[in-house]
């Protein structure tokens, strides 16, 4: 039997960069630097279709590409994390996510727009599935917090540095603005990882709320079990919701009329669009340590239930009064919020359903579930035509409401049930 409490003693008290606390923290930084890759992206959509005339759903098919190489390939790095630990992949990581931008400066044509979208969603990948992994294996006490942490660094990492992306880009062009910013991210990645090192010794710990299984399971277990693939679903229905916002928050902007409103707030003068992306950005950060906290209090699929739902409000919220510049901002701040826990509680979810051993690999698989979602953004832009978004918010409501009430009513029971067995199993052996 692993004594749990004493090995989490032993974490804490290391000194230095060995401390489980200074761990967590370069994760969050290095999350924080990779942001702008994904939340940045829709300050450089008009600019390049203003230059370039290519249309808008060939250039947000780049995200899309983005989107799907970032997440679809995590758990090859997860496993990669697994076996030799945080430092390599998130200094390669780090090296990718500086190189896509910096081709990004240089294209002239789609097909090199998508190869950089390509090498920009590798370093993204590794340096998100592997610093998430590590925070699970790290915090086997306060998985939810700690795994809300490490992604409110991706969350709200970019909510620094879209004011000067946006300035940079009004001023000195966006070619400027990617080659400037893929060289600062990518050198200060490579630098922070060297400092990342995986925990001796995988403990298991669970609050009050929680259950955790007491069997390791591999990529290639998890992927035989049916309580994986409902998780699966529920993570791509209300993920989509957040990514289509995510990408379409600027068309949508235009479209309503209000991108360049002038917006006073906080003794502070900018266009609505840069005013409601730094506020998005710190929302989709906040959330994901705090239901983090909460799912660790009242349970994942609780929490799941009460923010999908209110994501789904949030957006037909933003449907019908969105043409207001202030309520624009409110339902697009909610939005965000609610849909930014999703990568805290479902990785959460994860290390407590399989186990800490392969929590890279296995919250890595669980994490595509994204890249599937972002299947549906081009299908936003088919949707919108003509300027009309109420389809879209009508249909991400739907989907990402019947995705809270299938956490409840469904994934909480057949996860008791898994993790019961997974109990029994493990004192027959």
């Amino acid at each position: 039997m692993i004594d749990t409490k004493r090995n989490m003693v032993e974490a804490s008290d290391a000194t230095g960069y060995r401390n489980r606390w200074v761990q967590l923290i370069i994760g969050i930084v290095c999350m924080a630097l990779v942001a702008n890759l994904q939340y940045g992206w829709t300050l450089f959509v008009e600019p390049m279709e203003n230059k370039h005339h290519w249309g808008i759903a060939a250039i947000q098919l780049a995200f899309s590409i983005f989107i799907l190489t970032e997440t679809w390939l995590v758990p090859i790095e997860g496993w990669l994390g697994d076996h030799f630990g945080p430092r390599p992949v998130v200094a390669g990581g780090g090296i990718c996510a500086g190189l896509g931008w910096i081709l990004n400066s240089y294209v002239d044509s789609l097909p090199l727009l998508y190869v950089a979208a390509v090498i920009s969603g590798v370093g993204a990948g590794c340096v998100y599935g592997t610093c998430v992994g590590n925070a699970l294996k790290w915090f086997p006490d306060r998985r939810g917090l700690a795994a809300g942490l490490t992604a409110a660094g991706f969350g709200a990492g970019a909510a620094v540095t879209v004011i000067p992306i946006a300035n940079m880009i009004s001023h000195a062009g966006y070619e400027k603005t990617f080659f400037t910013f893929g060289i600062l991210q990518g050198v200060a990645i490579f630098i922070l990882a060297m400092f990342l090192i995986r925990p001796r010794i995988l403990a298991r710990a669970a609050s009050a709320a929680t259950i955790v299984t007491r069997i390791d399971y591999n990529p290639r277990q998890m992927l035989k079990t049916p309580v994986f693939w409902t998780m699966y679903v529920i993570y791509v229905l209300v993920a989509a919701g957040g990514v289509m916002a995510t990408a379409q928050l600027g068309p949508i902007a235009h479209d309503f009329g209000i991108s360049s409103t002038p917006i006073h707030l906080f003794g502070a003068t900018l266009p609505l669009l840069t005013m409601a992306l730094s506020i998005d950005n710190i929302a989709n950060g906040l959330t994901r340590p705090l239901c983090g906290f909460i799912s660790d209090k009242i349970g994942r699929e609780n929490t799941m239930c009460i923010v999908f739902i209110g994501e789904g409000l949030a957006l037909l919220g933003l449907m019908k009064f969105g043409h207001d510049p202030y309520l624009f901002m409110t339902f697009a701040a909610l939005i965000f919020m609610f849909w930014g826990e999703i990568f805290s509680i479902f990785p959460a979810t994860c290390g407590d359903t399989f186990g800490p051993k392969f929590a890279n690999a296995n919250a890595g698989t669980l994490y595509t579930a994204k890249g599937t979602a972002s299947l549906l953004v081009p299908l936003a832009s088919v949707l919108s035509a003509g300027g009309n978004w109420n389809r879209v918010f009508v249909f991400a409501a739907i989907i990402t409401i019947g995705a809270g009430l299938s956490a409840r009513l469904i994934l909480a029971p057949m996860r008791r049930r898994f993790i019961a067995a997974s109990v029994v199993d493990d004192k027959l052996v």
